[in-house]
């Protein structure tokens, strides 16, 4: 167990230790407000700024000739690449494209055929889009699409299907096995999808080592990609060869300016590439994930679960119902607990400057990214939310107008 600090000189001592202190400067984050909703949507590196500029001088300089000389036209598999740095996958096994629901289609619908058992499972607690998918994939290609219960992935690998599995849980912020699950996955002729939204950019992923084969990600969250920033899709190159993307564009074929009627898939990851790449939003990822190189990805684990055992322990102190893990290997980057009034609340903190996130019907989350929070800021953030439940103060007016995000 991560010791927390017990006072605020002790968060002090922490952060003048902290080997990741000096990469907030690399983001452009508001004065006076501390950001809890990392997890949700990383705030821009300043990276990004630079490299969308960049973009932006390169379309208005050469135009359609940007594609090649400014590289565009590979820019997809170079962001791939830097990605796959970050979940310890292999060069080449990662492409950026589309977004997590469509990565989501594309791999399930590429993956029944190599199962022994064409059917679907995914847990009845797991993210809502992997459900949707599923079922809108079950009914297109008649697999048999099964919900089991939360933790019930596991035992429903026996029966030798595809499984669609978050590496963290987006509300209980539980992490999953990936290794142990893998090995009983080949035990049975079994396939799993990782949806590694709430992991990548947080976690010391070791998807090669750990067996893993293929997943799809988000890339707004903890990699600070940007709103709406495109996903990203992986497939272990022993895999790759043996699936067909069943949405085959055009920027997946060998030879896209050949114009050929015929498809053929590109090597790798790359084959699940389908229509034209998001230039703009690529550079923009691009520049964001530089926020990251060098980093000691153990590191960066170890802080996020620092910042997030000292919010446990401050949450538990005022007696709220935690509900994530508080071992901490076994707890994400992110911090639930419930608070029956969560929605005000949560705007109450707002406007006290310090941001955090409502799930309903009464979870109050808290994201932890390492790379720009500090102790002492998750601390006197725990201080704003203890006035704020002993106050009252988060019961006015303002607080309960409903928007339409939470």
């Amino acid at each position: 167990m991560i010791k927390a600090p017990i006072t605020r000189a002790e968060a002090l001592q922490r952060d003048a230790a902290d080997p990741l202190v000096q990469r907030a400067a690399l983001f452009d984050l508001p004065e006076g407000v501390t950001y809890l909703v990392g997890h949700s949507l990383g705030p821009p590196p300043k990276g990004a700024r630079d490299r969308l500029a960049a973009a932006h001088a390169d379309w208005a300089g050469d135009l359609v000739l940007s594609w090649n000389s400014a590289g565009w036209i590979d820019l997809a598999e170079r962001t791939g690449d830097q990605l796959a740095s970050l979940i310890g996958a292999l060069p080449g096994e990662v492409i950026v494209a589309d977004s997590v629901s469509v990565n989501l289609f594309k791999l399930a619908a590429a993956a029944l055929p190599q199962a022994r058992t064409y059917a679907l499972f995914v847990e009845e607690d797991e993210f809502p889009t992997d459900q949707y998918i599923a079922a809108g994939l079950g009914g297109l290609s008649g697999a048999e699409v099964r919900q089991v219960a939360p933790g019930g992935s596991f035992d429903a690998l026996k029966a030798g299907g595809v499984v669609i599995k978050s590496a963290v849980n987006y509300r209980s912020a539980e992490v999953t096995d990936i290794a142990a699950h893998e090995r009983e996955a080949r035990r049975h002729g079994a396939l799993i999808i990782w949806d590694l939204s709430h992991a990548s950019g947080v976690l010391d992923m070791q998807l090669t080592k750990d067996g893993a084969v293929l997943g799809a990600g988000c890339t707004y969250k903890y990699l600070n990609g940007g709103p709406g920033a495109p996903a990203f899709v992986y497939v272990a190159a022993e895999l790759a060869p043996r699936l067909a993307n069943p949405l085959p564009g055009w920027m997946g074929h060998a030879a896209p300016f050949a114009f050929d009627s015929r498809y053929v898939p590109r090597d790798g990851a790359a084959r699940f590439a389908s229509g034209t790449p998001p230039i703009l939003s690529l550079a923009a990822l691009s520049g964001a994930l530089e926020a990251m190189e060098g980093v000691d990805l153990n590191q960066l684990q170890a802080k996020a679960r620092g910042l997030g055992a000292l919010a446990i322990a401050r949450a538990q102190a005022m007696g709220l119902d935690v509900l994530c893990p508080v071992e901490d290997g076994r707890r994400g980057g992110h911090v639930s607990v419930r608070i029956r009034e969560g929605y005000p609340v949560v705007q109450a903190l707002a406007a006290r400057g310090v941001m955090a996130d409502f799930r309903a019907p009464d979870t109050v989350r808290f994201g932890f990214s390492p790379l720009f929070l500090s102790y002492e800021a998750v601390w006197n953030a725990m201080a704003a939310l203890a006035e704020i439940l002993e106050s009252r103060s988060w019961d006015q007016p303002q607080f309960h107008a409903r928007a339409k995000v939470t």
